[in-house]
């Protein structure tokens, strides 16, 4: 399965109890690809302007990306910093400049039209819409979307609801788009209005899938040391979809995987600033990582007896 990524790619300033980093690379594309290129190949369509450093996105040629379709324009890059609380749970935007993401019109080349995954990052829901208009027939669309456009967009977003069969969302926007403060309830909500599945990130502690008639919730991992959670939920659905590609299924159990593997990535992610936690990342410290989580989360169960009860 090949996957489409369409999205933010921005600069990022970051301050953190653990330390700062300054303009470095960023954005829901940027974080998603390094993510899912772990697992297996990406196609990117985004812009930047002409400050920003795609030399430094390289490494992501080794692995089978494809970044044509990442336009350069005139102007400066999408700029976001922020600066995390003292136990990284909240975060306040110091400044954003949206450069040449506030023209951003999403064109999809021709050679990435047939990606069977399709994920849309944070980006307007109109712009989302218009990506699903130039592909063709993806097995499966999955997409992210925040609280700003379920303020201000909500109309076009229950459109767009109705041609995503994964929705990607945090706990806090889900029960605000359902209006509904129950996590189940509300997931239930949104499945009536399109999505087949709804994964809902819960951050530090973890992650649910709501699927048919099942759901799987997986936990965080548990670290020492958080230095950046910037980037995080996309890098946990980098891991998701694209252990999604590389098995090729939608089985329980692959899904079930997946959102492991989605919680393992995002961990790495977050143990250093930017996307350099998951630059260098082999499959062997992926996989003793995925062992480490059986080994948290494993145990037998044994029935009670009525004498027990």
């Amino acid at each position: 399965m090949s996957i489409l990524s369409v999205g933010s790619v921005a600069l990022d300033s970051v301050r953190t109890p653990y330390g700062s980093a300054e303009s470095v690379v960023g954005g829901s594309a940027v974080f998603f690809t390094a993510a899912a290129t772990l697992f297996h190949p990406v196609q990117v369509v985004g812009v930047v302007g002409e400050d920003y450093p795609l030399h430094e996105l390289d490494f992501l040629l080794s692995r089978g990306a494809d970044l044509s379709g990442i336009e350069r324009c005139a102007g400066e890059s999408f700029f976001w910093s922020g600066r995390y609380s003292s136990d990284l749970s909240t975060r306040d935007t110091l400044e954003t400049r949206l450069g040449v993401f506030a023209n951003f019109e999403p064109k999809i080349p021709e050679s990435f039209r047939s990606a069977r995954i399709v994920f849309l990052g944070n980006i307007d829901p109109m712009l989302q819409l218009n990506v699903l208009d130039q592909v063709k027939n993806p097995d499966i669309v999955a997409c992210d979307t925040m609280n700003y456009w379920i303020e201000g967009s909500r109309e076009v977003l229950i459109k767009l609801l109705k041609r995503v069969r994964i929705l990607i969302i945090n706990d806090e926007e889900v029960r605000q788009l359902a209006d509904n403060s129950n996590l189940l309830k509300a997931a239930r909500w949104v499945q009536d209005q399109g999505p087949e599945m709804v994964v809902v990130k819960k951050g530090e502690h973890g992650a649910i899938l709501f699927a048919d008639d099942w759901l799987f919730s997986v936990p965080a991992f548990p670290l020492e040391k958080v230095f950046d959670p910037t980037g995080a939920g996309d890098a946990f659905a980098g891991g998701f979809l694209g252990y999604l590609a590389k098995a090729d299924s939608l089985s329980s159990g692959d899904l079930r995987r997946a959102m492991v593997c989605g919680s393992v990535i995002g961990s790495y992610a977050v143990e250093q600033f930017s996307i350099r936690g998951l630059i260098d990342l082999s499959a062997e410290e992926i996989n003793r990582r995925l062992l480490e989580f059986r080994e948290m989360t494993a145990f037998e169960t044994h029935v009670l007896s009525e004498d027990h009860v």
